[in-house]
């Protein structure tokens, strides 16, 4: 008797990681037990042994891995290079024809190694896109697009697109950017966002919160998250500076990475009266933060189309807030506030469109709360439920083919 198909998934971060991807990600492979035998190879410490997701077992294998610190690059890159051969022979070793293997785009070295064992071993294969390489690395200013590295990605990327049975995008700028390369199948790429990680629901201004009692009266403006390679945080605080005479308008600036040490930088050297910078609040803080500000701020950089995930998005639809998106019209985030009309789209890096738009905002703010509302009820379409469901459902078509 044939032995049932089994779905492996490959990553680096995997709970209890506290990362949005290992979240995610232990949501995906939780569903996908649901309809058949999962093992997780996971890079995370601490994730190993089995775990059990209604009647069908989870099995959670530990695959060693290596973390420098995020600024040490090349030790990240030889200790990413090092955990793809590491699970090239952990795939290549379970394995099955019949099998469906799934890996991530982080780090960028994992889906070539993944995908060449898999295929060696007859299984059939999907990516779940997260980061494109090497756009990535071109709207982050570390390569220019004509570089050795970024003509290396391109070629390995025309085999592995091509090799792929499933392709998983987050964001609907992604697939035009990958149809780019040869042999690459429409029908092969599936949209499927994330989802918020609050509960959703309408939370109404409240000039109690906690997190804006010293400026209960001013329009707030909040800016949070990881600013990493892709974001633009300097135009939120030259917008700041444009609109330091508003005084009924306030910034509320908090995050983490490069972006968050250059806002630092930038309000030690010119002490705005109209900013305050505030350090990450413990997540189970999280959604009382983000009802405290009228309207929050995703500044991205030029050309992030298809390459930045808008994940933060989901969380300031689901508490209610209008959205203030710096970023090409035609990516995610773009579209996303355009189609359901919960905020503004203004070009990247563009701190005189943004502190234009942030003084409309603050001169009707009844319509601004309109917006919020029609933020929480778009956040209906980004349920875990419905997204896992997809996954589910390609998947289980993956597996009819084979049969």
């Amino acid at each position: 008797m044939q032995e049932a198909p089994t779905f492996i998934l490959a990553t680096e971060f995997y709970p209890p990681d506290e990362s949005t991807t290992a979240t995610y990600l232990g949501a995906i492979a939780q569903a996908i037990a649901s309809d058949m035998k999962v093992v997780v190879l996971s890079g995370t410490a601490g994730s190993a042994g089995q775990r059990t997701a209604g009647e069908t077992a989870l099995d959670v294998v530990e695959i060693a891995n290596w973390k420098p610190p995020k600024h040490a690059l090349g030790r990240r890159l030889v200790a990413s290079s090092a955990l793809a051969i590491r699970m090239f022979w952990a795939v290549y070793r379970r394995a099955r024809a019949g099998d469906v293997v799934m890996s991530v785009t982080s780090p960028f070295t994992l889906p070539y190694t993944i995908t060449l064992a898999a295929r060696l071993r007859r299984a059939k294969t999907a990516l779940l896109i997260y980061d494109l390489y090497p756009e990535a690395l071109v709207a982050a200013g570390v390569a220019r697009r004509t570089s050795p590295v970024a003509r290396a990605l391109r070629f390995a990327n025309a085999w592995l697109f091509r090799s792929l049975s499933a392709i998983f995008v987050i964001g609907r700028d992604v697939p035009p950017l990958l149809l780019r390369y040869r042999g690459v199948s429409a029908n092969n790429i599936h949209f499927v966002p994330n989802w918020t990680l609050l509960p959703i629901g309408f939370r109404e201004p409240d000039q109690a919160n906690r997190f804006r009692e010293a400026h209960s009266s001013q329009f707030v403006v909040g800016l949070c998250g990881n600013l990493g390679f892709t974001h633009a945080p300097r135009a939120v605080f030259e917008a700041a500076r444009l609109l330091r005479n508003e005084k009924n308008i306030r910034f509320v600036l908090s995050g983490w990475g490069i972006g968050w040490a250059e806002l630092k930088a930038l309000q030690a050297s010119e002490q705005l009266e109209n900013v305050t910078l505030r350090e990450p609040v413990p997540e189970d803080q999280l959604a009382e933060f983000l009802s405290g500000a009228d309207a929050w701020v995703i500044p991205y950089r030029h050309n992030v189309a298809g390459v930045s995930i808008p994940s933060r998005l989901y969380n300031f639809l689901a508490v209610g807030r209008a959205v203030i998106v710096g970023t090409e019209a035609n990516s995610e985030a773009g579209l996303a506030v355009m189609e359901e009309d919960i905020g503004w789209v203004v070009p990247p890096e563009d701190p005189v469109a943004l502190a234009q738009t942030i003084l409309q905002a603050a001169a009707d703010r009844s319509a601004t709360i309109d917006r919020g509302r029609l933020a929480a009820a778009s956040a209906m379409k980004y349920s875990a439920q419905a997204s896992l469901l997809r996954y589910r459902e390609i998947l289980r078509r993956l597996l009819d083919d084979v049969k």
